[in-house]
């Protein structure tokens, strides 16, 4: 009897076996790969991939007024100065989802349909929790990717786009971004 209870003990604490895991950045709050190897949707460029904590569009409100396009292509070639030069931004949104099968509670319904009842957690077996991301891209007039390792403006343009997450991340009444441009 303890050989059992110690076995359901067991699998209720170690029941949940992750299937999909989202990306977690290890040694920065960001990474710079292609997108593409990050999610299939995504184009073949290098990009500066981020966790985005906020709601759905944030991003979107966010670049509208620092950039003030005024809903004007704002997710696409977004021109900022750098080095006196103009460069173009680009951001994708996407989602990541972790994703864990409960052992417990598929066993639980497996036993009681084997003894004629009817089953309590029926889908419920597998949970889910998403995660957003952004994954920022950035040309010059040339249309070369700044992310590359051979571009002469990469190391600027990854310390631009650390500085636009911190503020993005750190803001939450946009309008404020218009006052702190004019003064």
């Amino acid at each position: 009897m303890k050989k059992v209870s110690l076995i359901i003990l067991v699998l209720f604490v170690w029941g949940c076996i992750p299937v999909a895991v989202a990306p977690r950045f290890k040694r920065h709050d960001y990474k710079i790969m292609q997108a593409k190897k990050f999610q299939k949707d995504l184009p073949r460029e290098i990009a500066f991939i981020f966790k985005d904590p906020k709601e759905a569009e944030e991003f979107y409100h966010y670049i509208n007024k620092k950039y003030q396009l005024q809903h004007n292509n704002v997710g696409y070639n977004v021109p900022f100065q750098l080095q006196n030069q103009t460069l173009y931004l680009s951001y994708h949104e996407t989602q990541r989802t972790d994703k864990k099968i409960n052992v417990p509670l598929a066993a639980i319904d497996s036993k009681r349909k084997s003894n004629g009842n009817s089953a309590l957690f029926e889908g419920h077996y597998v949970s889910r929790t998403g995660h957003w991301y952004l994954a920022l891209t950035v040309y010059d007039n040339n249309i070369k990717n700044c992310l590359k390792e051979n571009h002469p403006l990469r190391a600027e343009t990854i310390a631009y786009l650390k500085a636009l997450k911190a503020e993005y991340l750190s803001t939450y009444n946009y309008e404020e971004l218009l006052l702190n441009k004019k003064s």
